[in-house]
């Protein structure tokens, strides 16, 4: 069925995640712009965009309102789709004031001016950090797990979550629409299947990149962080979704927004494929795809790793008919692949 194209506005979106959603509402006929302060982002991402359709980008910071304020107003923005955060776990434990900042206290601000202009819907980037480690009875983890995040990023992105469901209530109370999704993501992996797009993060931290640095010999190995779980096979066990897939929940999510009078005004949505992998099978999938027997250095576990994080997906599926179409970790990581034998430096290759 055909929708009508919006105007989104696109928050970190020459970032990984966020550039191919960006690509997939250029694709979709929807007017986007973008705005990121390219600090992990990059301008390869809106060169390769605009390669598709006509993006507008702006080069600056989502905390700033007035500068959000300006562009909202210009592009007569319908709908925010909020990527822009930062996302290094360890990074945070250092930084933590600077993810509060960036993550919490930004996204403050860019509530404040979708308030402000009356936009009122929002696709939000939150992440199943916000969990914690729960308890092994809780997995897979359902929606209404108790969240208890570990560490600042968590923390700093379960703070927004609570700022847009009280958003929506005082706008409510005022007579105001305003109609969210929030999308909790686990392990987002794979490329665009037509090699537009990739990953690229400087540090990388993500396994399946990490493996392919290995396999063009830009890394001596990969560490293997604890084999002593209890798992089959002793490594930890992760949900992989695919990038595309991700984006498509992304879609079925902004099409629901305010859809009917009865829908909740604020709804949360894991998207996973509900299976879990382990550390080893992922490596072991890299070697088989790319026919390279890279090294694997076995070391000791990391603090804080949970021994298994799986999503339960069965909301996202009841209530917007979602589930993942590329669920094969074969398929992501040919598709990753694919991008990075063309870009064997990332976006710094072109």
């Amino acid at each position: 069925m055909a929708h009508a194209p919006e105007r989104i506005l696109v928050t970190g979106g020459a970032g990984f995640i966020g550039s191919h959603a960006a690509l997939r509402l250029l694709e979709e006929g929807h007017l986007v712009t973008i705005v990121d302060d390219l600090s992990r982002g990059n301008s390869g991402a809106i060169e390769a965009l605009r390669q598709v359709g006509p993006v507008a980008f702006v080069e600056g910071d989502i905390g700033d309102r007035d500068l959000m304020r300006q562009i909202m107003r210009e592009q007569d923005t319908q709908c925010v789709w909020h990527f822009a955060a930062l996302a290094y776990v360890g990074e945070s434990v250092e930084q933590p004031l600077r993810y509060y900042r960036q993550n919490a206290t930004a996204s403050i601000n860019l509530l404040s001016v979708m308030d402000e202009l009356n936009i009122e819907k929002l696709v939000f980037s939150s992440t199943c950090a916000t969990y914690g480690e729960p308890e092994t009875n809780l997995i897979p983890i359902r929606e209404d797990c108790p969240q208890q995040p570990i560490n600042p990023y968590g923390r700093s992105k379960l703070l927004v979550e609570h700022a847009v469901r009280d958003l929506a209530i005082a706008r409510h109370a005022r007579g105001q629409s305003f109609h969210a999704a929030m999308l909790r993501y686990f392990n987002v992996a794979g490329s665009d299947p037509e090699g537009r797009l990739g990953e690229d993060h400087d540090p990388e931290t993500h396994l399946i990149p990490i493996c392919l640095e290995a396999v063009l010999g830009r890394r001596d190995s990969v560490k293997i962080f604890g084999t002593d779980y209890p798992t089959p096979d002793g490594t930890c066990i992760r949900d992989f979704v695919h990038v595309s897939d991700l984006i498509d929940a992304h879609l079925v999510a902004m099409r629901s927004l305010g859809a009917s009078a009865s829908d909740e005004t604020v709804r949360a949505y894991n998207v996973g494929t509900g299976s879990g992998l382990s550390v080893r099978e992922v490596v072991e999938a890299c070697r088989a795809v790319t026919g390279v027997d890279f090294p694997v250095e076995e070391v000791a576990r990391r603090p804080g790793d949970p021994p298994k994080l799986c999503a339960d997906a069965g909301r996202i599926e009841a209530v917007l008919g979602w589930t993942a179409a590329r669920p094969q970790i074969e398929q992501m990581v040919k598709d990753a692949w694919r991008w990075r034998q063309q870009h064997p430096f990332g976006f710094r290759s072109v």
